[in-house]
Formats: structure tokens, C-alpha cells, sequence
């Protein structure tokens, strides 16, 4: 018996080891920051920028001023005000951009909003499209980066999409802003310095119009910009990793806000992983793509607060093992598994965390990790499967 259970804990240690170890190297590949780096020489494609916004009055406005000054003659931003019922479409004309409304009662969510988009664009097609969300500051510099890297690469780009904390905010929301900026901006990195794809992240993305002119896009997937960059990478043109060009956005201040936004996203994580990861992975092995294999590597990595949960869980079961007789092989590996965590977690923090969170405010990360609970276990019983847009400060 007790050697029966030593194998089932060895079964899932390796299990575990596969998304820990796939940290450790991108952390390690990542201590190296970018540098900025000219952009790609050669002519600039006309640009289009989608902006898909519902019920989005208040922010709209912050957004397409980003956008303009960066804009050259022919180029354009086009909001979809998608199932609204504020003034979304108001403020964005008065901010200067072009508007088209769509009220679909059933179609309901961010890639019918995108669908659309592209199908307006397609009566004076650009050559390069964007799509940036409404609720997101672009850098100066960002729109012309991430066009002409399109252009010379022929591959979907995706710019770095940073989370900020609203200001004033405590430790828990600095420390969501510290894992958000592990899996956008350490993660993709890393594996940039491999030359692996990374995954679409739903906001400062630019793809080649004939690219995205044919994808499918008409879906209410919860994570569709996952899925759309998964399904490029099988089409054969994975997306580029581009940290020099940065977007970024705020969490609610609300805790309902914020509730609702981790909700979705994890939710959503989680469900790609149990469904589409593992045959993502056969797919890559069985056709010889090492991109499309290390697109699945990095999808398999849960979000960090679950697997830091997962490893000390883990840790936990082996030492009652251990303790009532059944050796301590398993203890060793799990302590192991979670030293590598905590150097992959520390690497990340001493490189690219320190001005986000002090070093008392990580050693409170555990604290994080049971806060997040909930949301781990509604995944199990009660799992978000349609999109929710978050609730706004102003709301």
C-alpha cells in the first residue's frame, strides 16, 4: 500500500514539476531586460486602430487620447460601442474617433464586438489593424513599434500589457499587480530569448489585415484572446512577443471590480488548460512545431497563486506521508519542487517586482494565495463559462 501511494505521489510531483520548472526557465531567461531598441526599418503600414467598448463612457476618452497623437495620415481608430447603455459612443466621437454601434441581445461579448469591427474595416482595408481595449493608456512610440514589427515579422504582435494598482492600494492589490506583471512581462520574455511564441493578451495586439481579416473571431469564449493566438500558431503564424512597446491599465479599486475581473481570467486559464493544452501540446510534438509546443508549456502554468497553492498542498500530503512510515523520497521532491518555486518567484521579484511591492509586502503573498481560494474553488462548482465585463470605479 504505502508503495502505491509513493508512486501516486510521484505521478503528480512530475505532474507539478512540468508548469514549476517552465517558470524557473523563463525567470532565469528574463533577468536580462530588454533593450529599447530601434524598431524595424522600411515603410509603415496604414494603421487601424478597433477599440471595443461597452458601457465604457467614462474611460473612452483617456483612451483615444493616447491613440491620435500617435496616428499618421490615413490611419484611424474606430470604437465599437457594443451593446451599450451609457454614452459610450458619445464620448468617443468627442474624443475623436470614428464610432460604430452594435446591439446584439444574444451575441453577446468581446469577440463579436472584434468580428464586427473587422467587418467595417474591411470596406477600406489598413495594413496593419490594432486592437487596444478601452480601458488602456498606449505609451508614445507603442502604435509605430508594434505596425512596423508586424509588418517585417508577417506575425501577429503583442505589445507588454501591464495591470497597474490603483493608488493608495494595499498589499493584496500590489501583489496581483506583481503576478500580473510575472505572467505579461517575466514569462514572455523569457521564453522571447527562445524564440517561442507567446499568448495574446487581449489588449495592445497588432496583426498583418490579412491575418486577421480571416481569423475567427465571432465567438463569447471567456479567454478569446488566448484562444485566437492559439489558433494562429496552428494556422502558422504565432504571435511576437514586443516588450518594448507597453499598454497599460488599472484594477478596479472596488473589490467587486476586481473580484469579477479575477474571475474571469482565471476561470477561463483554468479551463484552456484542462481542454486545449494537452492536445495543443500532441499537436506540436506530432507536427514538429517547437512553438506550438512551447505555447502549450506555457499555457500549462497555472496562475502563480494556484500553483503555489498546488506545491505547498503538495509539500503538505508528502510530510503526513512521511510521517506515518511511507519514506521520505517524496518529501525531498516536493521540498525540492518548491525551492525551485521560490527561486523562480524571488528571481522574478529582485528583477522586475521590487518597485511594485517591498519585500514585507511579498513575504505576505501566502496570505494571498488563501484569498484566492474562492475563486478556485467556484472554478470547481460554480465555473464562469460566459463574459462579464468588470465593474467600473465610476460605477
Amino acid at each position: 500500500m504505502s508503495a502505491v501511494l509513493a508512486g501516486l505521489l510521484y505521478i503528480v510531483l512530475a505532474l507539478l514539476a512540468v508548469p514549476v520548472l517552465v517558470l524557473l526557465t523563463q525567470a532565469l531567461l528574463a533577468i536580462a531586460a530588454p533593450g529599447p531598441g530601434a524598431p524595424p526599418a522600411g515603410r509603415r503600414p496604414r494603421i487601424a486602430i478597433l477599440v471595443p467598448a461597452h458601457n465604457e463612457q467614462d474611460g473612452v476618452g483617456a483612451t483615444i487620447a493616447t491613440l491620435l497623437p500617435q496616428l499618421q495620415d490615413g490611419d484611424r481608430v474606430l470604437v465599437v460601442a457594443d451593446n451599450c447603455s451609457d454614452d459610450t459612443a458619445g464620448a468617443a466621437r468627442a474624443a475623436g474617433a470614428e464610432v460604430r454601434e452594435r446591439f446584439d441581445a444574444t451575441l453577446r461579448g468581446k469577440g463579436y464586438a472584434l468580428d464586427f469591427g473587422v467587418r467595417c474595416l474591411a470596406e477600406d482595408p489598413p495594413g496593419v489593424m490594432m486592437i487596444v481595449d478601452a480601458d488602456c493608456l498606449v505609451e508614445p512610440g507603442a502604435i509605430d513599434r508594434l505596425a512596423r514589427t508586424a509588418v517585417a515579422s508577417g506575425r501577429p504582435v503583442q505589445a507588454l500589457y501591464l495591470m497597474r494598482s490603483p493608488a493608495g492600494s494595499g498589499p493584496m492589490k500590489k501583489i496581483a499587480e506583481f503576478a500580473w506583471a510575472v505572467k505579461n512581462l517575466v514569462r514572455p520574455l523569457g521564453f522571447l530569448r527562445l524564440g517561442i511564441p507567446c499568448p495574446l493578451m487581449g489588449s495592445g495586439m497588432a496583426f498583418p489585415w490579412g491575418i486577421i481579416s480571416t481569423a475567427s473571431l465571432a465567438n463569447g469564449h471567456i479567454v478569446e484572446d488566448m484562444k485566437l493566438g492559439m489558433d494562429l500558431a496552428r494556422a502558422g503564424t504565432p504571435p511576437l512577443f514586443c516588450p518594448q512597446a507597453l499598454v497599460s491599465s488599472t484594477f478596479p479599486a472596488s473589490d467587486a471590480g476586481t473580484e469579477t475581473q479575477r474571475k474571469r481570467w482565471e476561470h477561463g486559464h483554468l479551463s484552456m488548460i484542462l481542454s486545449a493544452a494537452p492536445r495543443f501540446l500532441l499537436e506540436g510534438l506530432l507536427k514538429g512545431r517547437p512553438g506550438m509546443v512551447g505555447m502549450a508549456l506555457d499555457l500549462a502554468v497555472p496562475p502563480l497563486a494556484l500553483l503555489v497553492l498546488m506545491v505547498l498542498a503538495l509539500g503538505a500530503l508528502t510530510a503526513v506521508f512521511t510521517l506515518f512510515g511511507g519514506g521520505a523520497g517524496p518529501l525531498l521532491a516536493a521540498v525540492a519542487l518548491l525551492a525551485a518555486l521560490g527561486v523562480a518567484v524571488l528571481v522574478a521579484w529582485w528583477r522586475y517586482g521590487r518597485k511594485i511591492l517591498s519585500a514585507a509586502n511579498l513575504a505576505m503573498a501566502v496570505l494571498y494565495v488563501f484569498w484566492k481560494v474562492p475563486v478556485y474553488i467556484g472554478f470547481l462548482v460554480n465555473r464562469q463559462v460566459e463574459w462579464v465585463r468588470s465593474k467600473r470605479d465610476t460605477e
